[in-house]
């Protein structure tokens, strides 16, 4: 029964979302559809059509391997989806399903993170940036789009500025313009991050994660999340969340030449609307969109409204 709910429930939002496609892309092909999640990770169905997403590894020169999943034709834009802060690719479970084959979408993992490699060092966000550029190499991809969820924006737009002839387009959903002055950061760095030990407590990330929505998602998908982040080793959550802290990234936006899309929930409770406008008049020609109602994770709240507007945004910008 539940699953037959979840089924109903994805299949009414992915209607909802289907003339928003249909639109951005014109005489395109548009096809229906949604999310179903049942337990064991999210299938695309695509009229009778039932596609698992097959997790491959990308091996870079330095040895490390990076899970991925794909769909659309490689011979259409790449957009490279980059999770947050002790996430994975998973973290766009609910995205990918929403965008439509005329778009390469690509999720992949990050060092340290889910099933990734877990080197020794190297978490700051140049450092995913530099893994980014090879992971490209790998799959022969000379640009694309790049999007960042809430911390993996840090990445995204290191990567536009060292890279700025391999970015199409740049795309920061709930990303900080800085941690350095945010004081709720820089307690949970001294009271939890800086201390945590393994096996890291389930409770903390499961808190931790909830804290990233404000309206309800699948609780298959959040246990997936929870599961994912609890992969991520105690010395890679407080690397990874030193190097943020410490990213200096937002000296460098006047480099950004990259058209740039910035997605925003009016009700994030981690990062403040002021940043958002830093954010925007820091890279010339960006674009602000601000949800309403919708929390940190707005991809993960507002899926099919997300996909939708990082759709538009590749037609205008980079087809």
């Amino acid at each position: 029964m539940r699953r037959r709910l979840d089924e109903e429930r994805w299949t009414e939002v992915a209607h909802g979302v289907f003339d928003r496609l249909q639109k951005a892309l014109g005489d395109g092909p548009v096809k229906e559809v949604y999310t179903a999640h049942l337990g064991v990770g999210v299938k695309r169905v695509v009229a009778e059509e039932v596609v698992d997403y097959q997790t491959k590894l990308a091996e870079l020169s330095n040895r490390l391997k990076l899970p991925y999943v794909e769909q659309g034709a490689h011979s259409n834009v790449p957009l490279l989806l980059l999770h947050g802060y002790a996430e994975s690719w998973r973290s766009f479970e609910l995205v990918l399903p929403y965008l439509p084959d005329s778009v390469r979408a690509i999720a992949l993992t990050q060092r340290g993170h889910g099933d990734a490699s877990r080197p020794p060092e190297g978490y700051r966000p140049h450092d995913f940036a530099a893994d980014l550029a090879e992971f490209m190499d790998v799959l022969q991809l000379e640009s694309a789009v790049i999007a960042g969820g809430s911390s993996g924006g840090f990445t995204a737009r290191c990567f536009a500025v060292d890279y700025p002839e391999r970015t199409l387009g740049l795309v920061l959903l709930g990303s900080p313009f800085t941690l350095q002055d945010k004081r709720g950061a820089l307690e949970l760095w001294e009271s939890n991050i800086s201390k945590l030990t393994d096996p890291v407590d389930p409770r903390f990330v499961r808190e931790f994660q909830e804290s990233s929505h404000v309206r309800p998602v699948p609780e298959a998908f959040l246990h997936t999340m929870v599961n994912e982040s609890l992969k991520v080793p105690a010395r890679v959550w407080r690397s990874t969340f030193k190097g943020i802290l410490e990213d200096d990234s937002s000296e460098d936006l006047a480099k950004i030449k990259a058209s740039t899309l910035i997605i925003w929930g009016d009700q994030d409770a981690v990062v403040p609307r002021s940043d958002q406008e830093k954010l925007t008049a820091g890279i010339e020609g960006s674009q602000l969109v601000v949800y309403p109602g919708v929390g940190h994770a707005a991809y993960w709240e507002e899926p099919g409204h997300v996909a939708s507007d990082i759709v538009v945004f590749i037609k205008e910008h980079a087809w």
